[in-house]
């Protein structure tokens, strides 16, 4: 009788904690820092009020040591240096959501821009002018269907075709560390990595997580300013734009979406676009392939496309702004 009742107690005392915990109210934790050359934050819902602060740098240090073209022992600048490296499955999959982005756009997104990139002064490496006959010759290596991987290694047609993953890799880290606090059951979260923002989830009043969309500027050092909200739940959301940063040569402004059929940076009326998907790596990749095609392509592209929306924000030639959006984009507009 007396091990019934030690047992009876036990499993009413387990019982009673799981529901105090159950019904324990969630705490916003938030913290933010340094990472890739921006910044980052992160807000989450936890009953237990853990902070994951070391362990999301951890994660981002680790990222960079795979994707960053300013870390010359990256295995990024190791495949560009030509050495034989074995990829892990993060650059894997980036490799093989940049080949299915690069056939879907028809070229418009294409990390083997790299050298393009690089020449006109936006990468690695900074260069003083650029002319006709330089982006003629980098153009015979720039092109995604020119590299492959087989057996984990990266191989190319020529050696001299480089990688530059920053239209996609942030993105992708987003939604890494996303994946990362859902492996700890938070359920609820926003994640932003320089603009790349991924989100789960509602507020604990309900709410759904607000992300603003930034005003183009007109110069790269002028104040922030917020041109629409959207209210997002469970989607990934990226904004790609040519009025942060660009270059002037001889007067003209270059932005540094650079097309890769021509090698010159891309001109159209587009000032920025926000591509809402299910994960930051596609948005991310969509939004700079976006600002290489042109609002009518890409406003198209973007209708005829399930798990796409998309936000334009474009010159009306006289100074102005205006907008157009994708009906889903719409409807999670703020009025």
């Amino acid at each position: 009788m007396k091990i019934i009742k030690f047992l009876l107690f036990i499993l009413l005392l387990n019982v009673s904690l799981i529901s105090c915990n159950y019904f324990k109210k969630p705490q916003l934790v938030k913290f933010n820092g340094k990472a890739q050359g921006s910044t980052y934050s992160v807000s989450y819902y936890d009953t237990e009020n853990r902070n994951f602060q070391n362990e999301i740098d951890s994660l981002l240090n680790k990222f960079n040591s795979v994707f960053s073209i300013y870390d010359s022992s990256s295995m990024i600048s190791k495949t560009n240096r030509n050495e034989s490296v074995e990829l892990n499955d993060w650059f894997k999959d980036v490799f093989n959501t940049s080949e299915h982005i690069y056939k879907e756009t028809y070229g418009c997104f294409d990390p083997t821009v790299a050298p393009l990139v690089n020449a006109w002064g936006f990468g690695s490496k900074r260069a003083d002018n650029v002319n006709q006959k330089e982006i003629d010759s980098l153009l015979k290596f720039v092109g995604f269907n020119k590299i492959k991987i087989k057996d984990n290694i990266i191989v190319k047609e020529d050696k001299r075709v480089m990688l530059d993953f920053n239209a996609i890799a942030q993105g992708f880290c987003s939604d890494v560390i996303g994946s990362f606090l859902e492996s700890k059951k938070i359920r609820s979260y926003i994640v932003e990595i320089g603009g790349e923002i991924v989100t789960k989830g509602e507020k604990q009043d309900g709410s759904l997580w607000k992300v603003g969309i930034e005003k183009p500027a007109q110069n790269a050092d002028d104040a922030q300013s917020i041109f629409q909200v959207a209210n997002v739940k469970n989607k990934a959301l990226s904004t790609s734009g040519n009025y942060r940063k660009y270059i002037e040569k001889n007067g003209k402004r270059y932005s540094h979406e650079i097309d890769p059929k021509t090698g010159y940076p891309e001109e159209n009326n587009l000032l920025s676009v926000t591509v809402v998907a299910d994960k930051c790596i596609t948005a991310d990749a969509y939004a700079t392939a976006f600002m290489v095609m042109g609002l009518e392509k890409a406003f198209t592209f973007a209708q005829k496309t399930p798990e796409l929306e998309a936000f334009f924000i474009f010159s009306d030639g006289n100074k102005g702004m205006q907008t157009k959006a994708t009906k889903g984009f719409r409807a999670m507009m703020e009025e």
